[in-house]
C-alpha cells in the first residue's frame, strides 16, 4: 500500500509539473485580442488564435477541435454583438473563464440599414484598446504586466491625435464600415462601400453615387483590405478615376506579416501613415 501511494504521489507530482510547464491556455477570438494576450502573457501563456493566418474572422467556421478547444480553455476572449456568432455559440460550454471584451465599453450603433447591429471594430480605436487590453490583463491575473502595453497604446493614441490634427480634407472612403470608432475619435468621416459585414453586396446605384462622392469632394484614394477582395474598391476607384491604397481593419495576418515582425502597432501606424496621405495632413 505504502508503494501505491509512493507513486501515486511521484505521479501527481510530474502531472503538476507537466500543467505548470506548460501555462495557462488561452483561447482568442482573432489577431487583435491574440496580439495582446501573447504581449501580457509572455511564455506563461500559450495562446490559441481561432482565426488562421489569411482568413477573414467574420468568415471563420469552428472545427470540433476548436470547439473542444473553447470547452477546455483557462481562458476565452471573444467579442459578442454577433461579431463570431459560432463562438458566440460555443463560449456557452467554455469551462474556464469568458471574457466578451466587448463587456463595459461605448459602442456605437450601426447606421442606415445596419441600425438594429453594434459596431464591434473597437482595436481600431487605440483609447477603446487599451481598455480592452487592460480586461485581458485582469483575467490572465497578470494587471501590471498588461500596463506596459497599455502605455504603448497610448502613446498611439498622441500619435494619432498629432498627426491627424491638421488635414486638408477628414473624409475617406473605404471597403468595409471598419473605422467608424476612428473617426469618430479623431474628427474623421467614413464613408464605406459595405456595411459592418465585408461580405455585404452594395447595389450597383451605391457604387454609381460613391463614385459621384469622390468625384465631387477630390478624394483622391479608395482603400481596400488585404484579406478581402479588392473588386469593389477598385469598381469604385475606376469610375471615379482615382487610385486605391490599404487601410488595414487589422483583423489578422497574412502569413507573410506573421512571419516577418509584423504586430498591431506596427499596422496601427501604417494606417495612419496611409491616413496623413490622403488626408493632406501636415
Amino acid at each position: 500500500m505504502r508503494i501505491v501511494l509512493v507513486f501515486a504521489l511521484v505521479l501527481g507530482v510530474a502531472a503538476c509539473g507537466g500543467s505548470g510547464g506548460r501555462g495557462k491556455s488561452v483561447v482568442a477570438a482573432f489577431y487583435p485580442l491574440a496580439f495582446a494576450a501573447q504581449a501580457i502573457g509572455g511564455p506563461s501563456v500559450q495562446v490559441r488564435n481561432l482565426t488562421p493566418a489569411g482568413a477573414e474572422p467574420h468568415d471563420i467556421e469552428l472545427t470540433p477541435r476548436d470547439v473542444a478547444a473553447v470547452q477546455q480553455a483557462s481562458v476565452v476572449l471573444y467579442l459578442s454583438h454577433g461579431f463570431q456568432p459560432a463562438l458566440e455559440h460555443a463560449v456557452r460550454d467554455a469551462q474556464g473563464k469568458r471574457v466578451d471584451v466587448l463587456q463595459g465599453l461605448d459602442l456605437r450603433a450601426g447606421v442606415g440599414d445596419e441600425a438594429g447591429k453594434t459596431d464591434p471594430h473597437v482595436w481600431l480605436d487605440p483609447v477603446l484598446y487599451a481598455r480592452v487590453v487592460q480586461q485581458i490583463g485582469v483575467a490572465l491575473g497578470r494587471p501590471a504586466a498588461a500596463a506596459s502595453l497599455v502605455a504603448k497604446v497610448r502613446a498611439l493614441d498622441r500619435e494619432y491625435r498629432a498627426g491627424l490634427a491638421h488635414c486638408a480634407r477628414h473624409e475617406f472612403v473605404t471597403t468595409h464600415a471598419a473605422f467608424g470608432y476612428p473617426a469618430a475619435r479623431y474628427g474623421l468621416k467614413q464613408v464605406a462601400i459595405t456595411g459592418l459585414d465585408p461580405e455585404s453586396e452594395p447595389t450597383a446605384q451605391k457604387l454609381a453615387s460613391l463614385a459621384r462622392l469622390v468625384r465631387r469632394d477630390h478624394i483622391r484614394t479608395v482603400f481596400f483590405e488585404r484579406l478581402v477582395s479588392p473588386k469593389l474598391a477598385q469598381t469604385v476607384a475606376r469610375e471615379a478615376g482615382v487610385g486605391t491604397a490599404v487601410l488595414d481593419p487589422i483583423e489578422g495576418l497574412t502569413p507573410s506579416e506573421g512571419s516577418h515582425g509584423v504586430t498591431y502597432l506596427s499596422l496601427m501606424r501604417q494606417n495612419l501613415a496611409a491616413l496623413r496621405r490622403e488626408l493632406g495632413c501636415r
